[in-house]
C-alpha cells in the first residue's frame, strides 16, 4: 500500500507539470482552433532560462532557497511570455486569414527553429542544474515519507492552475478571452480587441509552460534541448484527454495522465508506461470522443 501511495504522489507531481503545459495547448486551441506545436519548445526554453539565471545571478546564495525559487519562477515566466508574444506576432498573426494548413506548417517551423536555436546557443548535451539547491528531505504524512520537492511541485502546479481558473472566470479580461473563444466576430462587435486577447493567450500559456520547465529542471536535475517534444506530446495528450479547449479538462487530464503513467510504470513495466497512457486515452476517446470534460458544440454554418 505504501508503494501505491508513493507512486500516486509521484504521478500527481508529474501530472501537475503535464497540466501546466496542457493549459497552453488548450487556451490557444480554444481561441484560435489551432494547435501550437512550438509550445513544447517554449517549455524547454523555460528550463534553459531557469538554469541560465540560476547560475549567472547566484540567487540562492544571496536571498535563500525559497525566495530565490519564487523570484526565478517569476523571471522565467515573464521572459517566456515575451517569447510567446513574439511568436504569435511573427509566426501566427500574419497567417490568421490563411488556410489552416499554413498555420500548422508555421507552427512546426517555429518548433524546429526553437530546438535548433537552443542546441546552437547551449549544447546538444544534457545540462545539469546545480545540486542541493532545494532540500532533499522528505515529509512524513500519515506514515508516508514524501519528498519535499514533490510536494512543492504539486502545490505550485495547483496554485498556478487555480490562479488561471480564477483569472479566466472572474475577471473582465478573462471574460473577453472566453468571448473571443466562442465567437471572435461577435466579440469584435462588443468592442473587444481580439488581437490583444490572442496575444495575451500566447503570453499566459507559454508563461505556465516556462514555469513547468523550471520545475522539471529543479526536480530531475538535468535538461536537454529536445525534451520539449516528449513533454509536449504528453501534455497535448492530456489536453485531448480532458477535452481540448476546456481549461478544467486540461487540468484534470494532466493529473490523470501523470497518475496513470506512474502506476503503470510501477505495477506493469516502466518500458510500457507511455503505451499504457496512450491506450487509456484511446479507450476514453472511444467512450467519450470529446474528452472527459469536453462538450459537443454546434458548428456555425
Amino acid at each position: 500500500m505504501e508503494e501505491f501511495f508513493q507512486q500516486l504522489t509521484n504521478g500527481l507531481a508529474v501530472g501537475g507539470i503535464y497540466a501546466l503545459i496542457a493549459l497552453g495547448y488548450t487556451m490557444v486551441y480554444g481561441v484560435l482552433k489551432l494547435i501550437n506545436f512550438a509550445h513544447g519548445d517554449l517549455f524547454t526554453i523555460g528550463a534553459y532560462l531557469g538554469l541560465t539565471l540560476l547560475v549567472s545571478m547566484g540567487l540562492f546564495d544571496k536571498i535563500g532557497p525559497l525566495p530565490a525559487v519564487i523570484l526565478l519562477a517569476i523571471m522565467v515566466m515573464i521572459l517566456v511570455a515575451i517569447i510567446g508574444a513574439i511568436l504569435e506576432r511573427v509566426a501566427y498573426r500574419p497567417l490568421r486569414q490563411s488556410p489552416r494548413l499554413s498555420a500548422v506548417v508555421s507552427a512546426l517551423g517555429a518548433s524546429i527553429f526553437f530546438q535548433n536555436a537552443i542546441m546552437a546557443i547551449y549544447s546538444p548535451k544534457f545540462l545539469v542544474y546545480p545540486h542541493n539547491i532545494l532540500p532533499k528531505t522528505a515529509v512524513n504524512i500519515m506514515g508516508l515519507d514524501i519528498p519535499v520537492m514533490r510536494i512543492i511541485m504539486f502545490a505550485t502546479s495547483l496554485v498556478l492552475m487555480a490562479a488561471l481558473y480564477f483569472f479566466i472566470q472572474k475577471t473582465k479580461i478573462g471574460t473577453a478571452i472566453r468571448a473571443a473563444a466562442i465567437d471572435q466576430g461577435a466579440a469584435k462587435l462588443m468592442g473587444i480587441n481580439v488581437d490583444r486577447v490572442i496575444m495575451l493567450v500566447f503570453c499566459i500559456g507559454p508563461a505556465l509552460g516556462g514555469a513547468a520547465g523550471l520545475m522539471v529542471g529543479l526536480y530531475y536535475g538535468q535538461i536537454n534541448f529536445s525534451m520539449g517534444w516528449m513533454f509536449g506530446l504528453k501534455a497535448f495528450t492530456a489536453a485531448i484527454l480532458g477535452g481540448i479547449g476546456n481549461i478544467p479538462g486540461a487540468m484534470v487530464g494532466g493529473l490523470l495522465l501523470g497518475v496513470i503513467e506512474a502506476l503503470g510504470a510501477a505495477y506493469i513495466s516502466i518500458a510500457w508506461k507511455d503505451a499504457i497512457a496512450f491506450c487509456v486515452l484511446i479507450l476514453i476517446l472511444i467512450v467519450r470522443p470529446t474528452g472527459l470534460l469536453g462538450e459537443r458544440v454546434a458548428e456555425k454554418v
